[in-house]
C-alpha cells in the first residue's frame, strides 16, 4: 500500500508531536516532515515533495495564509488549514479556501479532543490528497462572474431543500445558494467544519444571496426564503410541529467522524417532510449521508447528487449513487435550477 505522505507545519511543538504520533498510527497515512514555521518548511517541502500539507494560519514570522499564497502560485499542493476555534480563526480559514485550501481542521481544546479531532483530519488528509492541484496566477485574475438568478417561485410554502457537503463543499455551496431566488423553499445545510467557522461561512453568503443565510440557533423555523447552515461541532435535526418546521441543534456522538453529519440531517428530513423534500448531496470525502439521503428517497422525496467532473472529491455523492438513493445527477452549475425545477 502506498501511503500517504504528510507535511506539518505548525510553530506548536505540541501539535506537531500529537500529529506526528496520531497520524501514524493509520495504515495509510505518513507523517514525511515536520517545520515550526514557513521558512524551514519551504526548503524541507521542496526536499521531501509531501502528498498532503496541514498548516498552522497563526505563525509568528511568516503567517499560514501569506504562506499559503505563495505555496498555490509556485509550487501547489492540497493544504489542509489547522486554525482555533476562535471568530477570527474562521475569518481567516474562509480567506485561506478561498486561496486555495481544500479543507479546514480546529485545533483541539475544550469540548473539541485529540480523539474528536485525529479521525476526521485523516479522513480529510485521504480526501485531499486526490483532489487535483493547479497553479494560481496573480497575473491577471479575472473578473468574478455574476451569478445566474433564478425566477422567483409561485408555491413553495410547504417544501424544504436539504443538502449535505464536505471537502471543497463550502465554493459548491456558494455557487448553489447564490442562484436561488428569494422566496425559494426553506434550505437546511450540513457542511463538514468546525465550530465558529460555520458562523462565519453563514454571514459570507448571506451578503451575496437573494435568501438570508444564517447559522441555525436551537428552535429555529424552516420557511421560504431562509437558508440554515448546521453550527459546527452540533448536529442540526429536522423537526415539525403542525404545519410549521423547525431545527433542533444537539450535541451527540459523532457519526462517520462528524458532527455536524449528514445523515443526522437527512434521516430526520426524510421522517417529518418525506414527500415534500428536496434531498442534494455535494462533493465530499466519505459516505456520509448516502444512508440518509437513501430514506428520503424511499420517503417519496427527490434527490440528487453532484456528477463526478464537478466535484473536488466524488467520495459521498458516489456513495450515494452506488447505494441508489440519487434520482438525478447533476453538475454544480446546474443544481439550482434542477432544484427550481423539482419544487
Amino acid at each position: 500500500m502506498k501511503k500517504i505522505r504528510v507535511f506539518v507545519v505548525d510553530d506548536s511543538a505540541i501539535v506537531r508531536k500529537i500529529f506526528s504520533e496520531e497520524l501514524s498510527k493509520f495504515r495509510d497515512i505518513e507523517v514525511a516532515g515536520t517545520a515550526p514555521d514557513p521558512f524551514i518548511a519551504r526548503e524541507k517541502i521542496l526536499k521531501i515533495k509531501p502528498d498532503v500539507i496541514t498548516l498552522d494560519i497563526e505563525m509568528p514570522k511568516m503567517d499560514g495564509l501569506t504562506f499559503l499564497k505563495k505555496l498555490m502560485r509556485y509550487y501547489p499542493l492540497p493544504v489542509i488549514m489547522v486554525s482555533s476555534l476562535t471568530p477570527k480563526g474562521g475569518r481567516l480559514t474562509l480567506e485561506a479556501m478561498d486561496n486555495g485550501a481544500v479543507d479546514v481542521v480546529g485545533k483541539p481544546g475544550g469540548s473539541y479532543t485529540v480523539g474528536d479531532m485525529i479521525p476526521q483530519l485523516a479522513e480529510k488528509i485521504r480526501a485531499a490528497s486526490r483532489v487535483r492541484m493547479t497553479k494560481k496566477s496573480s497575473d491577471k485574475i479575472s473578473a468574478p462572474r455574476k451569478p445566474e438568478r433564478m425566477k422567483a417561485l409561485t408555491k413553495t410554502s410547504n417544501k424544504v431543500i436539504a443538502i449535505g457537503s464536505s471537502t471543497g463543499g463550502t465554493e459548491a455551496l456558494k455557487n448553489v445558494l447564490t442562484k436561488m431566488p428569494s422566496n425559494s423553499p426553506g434550505i437546511i445545510v450540513v457542511q463538514h467544519m468546525p465550530a465558529n467557522f460555520t458562523k462565519a461561512f453563514a454571514e459570507r453568503l448571506n451578503g451575496i444571496c437573494q435568501i438570508t443565510v444564517k447559522e441555525a440557533q436551537n428552535n429555529d423555523s424552516v420557511y421560504p426564503g431562509i437558508a440554515l447552515l448546521a453550527p459546527g461541532n452540533y448536529h442540526m435535526i429536522f423537526r415539525r410541529s403542525g404545519a410549521r418546521y423547525y431545527v433542533e441543534i444537539k450535541d451527540g456522538p459523532m457519526v462517520h467522524h462528524q458532527r455536524p453529519a449528514v445523515d443526522v440531517l437527512f434521516k430526520s428530513t426524510a421522517q417529518y417532510a418525506g414527500s415534500n423534500s428536496i434531498g442534494v448531496i455535494l462533493t465530499g470525502m466519505g459516505s456520509d449521508g448516502a444512508a440518509g439521503l437513501l430514506e428520503m428517497k424511499r420517503s417519496g422525496a427527490k434527490t440528487i447528487a453532484q456528477d463526478e467532473k464537478s466535484c473536488v472529491v466524488f467520495g459521498m455523492p458516489s456513495a450515494a449513487i452506488n447505494l441508489g438513493a440519487v434520482d438525478k445527477v447533476v453538475s454544480l452549475d446546474r443544481i439550482a435550477e434542477r432544484i427550481v425545477r423539482m419544487v
